[in-house]
């Protein structure tokens, strides 16, 4: 029996396809949330924005995607700009991106929700899963709190990628990352 909808944070189909995998075959019914204004340049964003919405189709699950608005992450990450890689700019970064997609899951009913970010071995999954788990409690949402690299979960989304012939960028995605 179906558990009903989970809303995926996604940032690539490259990260995506073993979540969105996982989380089918655990019974939910994936619904794609593509939220990530920290990208740049816009190429870059549409890039990973249409690879990931073309998987979706393919795979026949819901693709929404919110306005682009790097004016917006800016702003939320003012002051952070000096921060290292796996500092608190990108902290900041995901709790930007998992409130939006908790406000998205509220407005349209949707009761749980998780994100891809977890997937990396280049993300701190800790703070990510926190910040996700705290996000729901302040909304009265149940977030799916799962490291999903473990069990193999990285290289089943690489194999994914691999078989899928997707687009593996070689930076998380914001200004900053390209240093």
């Amino acid at each position: 029996m179906p558990k009903g909808e989970i809303l995926i944070h996604a940032c690539c189909a490259t990260c995506a396809g073993y979540v969105l995998h996982k989380t089918a075959q655990e019974g939910y019914i994936p619904v794609i949330y593509y939220y990530n204004p920290n990208i740049f340049p816009l190429a870059e964003y549409k890039l990973r924005r249409d690879e990931l919405k073309n998987y979706a189709q393919k795979q026949k699950i819901r693709f929404i995607e919110e306005n682009y608005n790097p004016e917006e992450w800016s702003d939320f990450i003012k002051g952070l700009e000096s921060e290292p890689e796996r500092g608190l700019r990108c902290n900041k970064c995901f709790e930007l991106r998992l409130s939006k997609t908790a406000d998205f899951a509220l407005k349209n009913n949707i009761k749980i929700f998780t994100t891809t970010l977890s997937i990396s071995p280049h993300k701190n999954s800790k703070i990510i899963l926190s910040t996700g788990t705290k996000i729901a409690e302040e909304r009265d949402l149940i977030f799916l709190a799962e490291d999903f690299k473990k069990q193999d979960g990285f290289k089943k989304t690489m194999e994914i990628a691999k078989i899928e012939g997707f687009y593996r960028q070689n930076y998380c995605g914001c200004f900053y990352s390209l240093r």
